[in-house]
């Protein structure tokens, strides 16, 4: 992990997640890509294409400002001998977080949520969710602030699809990453129960031929599969979510509709998505 950018709006919250990631920098020697989006009317940004050259000061002005905001920002001493790079763009949040990624080759993004209602400024309407469940790299979502992150115990929920074992893979090298305790967690609900014995071959299948060697089996029994995921988690110290995404195609089988946007809404502990492959 030599790549972690952090997308920011300058509130408390993204200031959570920049401490985070400053944290995570520190122990693998990584470099901090610290993107800002301006999101400002068209006639601003394009004064050529779409409007008139006596905007160009006004977004000059909201430019410089961006920057003074970022002087501030890297002044703080949680950044100290971490080599942050600064990025201010024009362009729509959910878009730009994905080009900066992909630009410089990110190995991590590192978000802050306010919960159900997402970043004040930055992160409005569904980006939260776009970038959770289309980002081909590992999302790390943070609520509050920690000032040390230690993870104890990291928990996979999945449904064990044979076809999703990279996924599984990513998660436990993530769990080793945070030096945690790795956690293999099936939902069992009323509407989709199979027995204990069927639940530990599968995950058994799941799990063979693959690099996860140190895990525990868990099967939680809940009204719904969020609940589940959350009130599992509730009884565990120091606790990380982890969850697979199929991004545009929604989350493999019972991980359908907004549970992983759920799962980032109202958890109160942080929670990381992998890409399925």
């Amino acid at each position: 992990m030599k790549k972690i950018l952090v997308p920011t709006d300058f509130s408390d919250t993204a200031e959570h997640a920049l401490k985070i990631a400053a944290q995570l920098a520190k122990k693998h020697d990584s470099e901090i890509y610290l993107l800002h989006m301006l999101e400002l009317p068209l006639q601003l940004i394009d004064p050529v294409g779409g409007g008139s050259s006596q905007n160009l000061p006004e977004s000059i002005f909201f430019m410089k400002l961006a920057h003074q905001r970022f002087a501030k920002l890297m002044a703080r001493p949680f950044l100290k001998d971490i080599k942050v790079h600064e990025t201010v763009m024009f362009h729509q949040a959910f878009e730009g977080i994905m080009e900066v990624s992909q630009e410089y080759k990110c190995d991590m993004i590192v978000m802050g949520s306010h919960g159900a209602s997402g970043f004040k400024e930055m992160f409005i309407g569904s980006n939260t969710e776009k970038v959770v469940r289309t980002s081909t790299i590992p999302v790390l979502v943070i609520k509050n602030e920690h000032e040390n992150f230690e993870v104890e115990n990291f928990i996979f929920a999945t449904d064990a699809d044979i076809n999703s074992k990279k996924t599984l893979e990513a998660a436990y090298d993530f769990s080793k990453l945070t030096e945690s305790k790795f956690h293999i967690l099936f939902i069992n609900t009323p509407n989709n129960f199979i027995t204990s014995t069927e639940v530990r071959e599968r995950i058994e299948n799941f799990v063979q031929d693959t690099t996860v060697k140190d895990y525990k089996i868990h099967i939680y029994n809940d009204v719904s599969v969020e609940k589940g995921i959350l009130n599992f988690a509730l009884k565990k110290e120091k606790t990380l979510i982890g969850i697979g995404t199929h991004g545009h195609k929604g989350l493999a089988h019972f991980f359908n509709g907004s549970i992983s946007e759920d799962l980032v809404n109202h958890a109160k502990m942080p929670v990381v998505t992998f890409k399925i492959v």
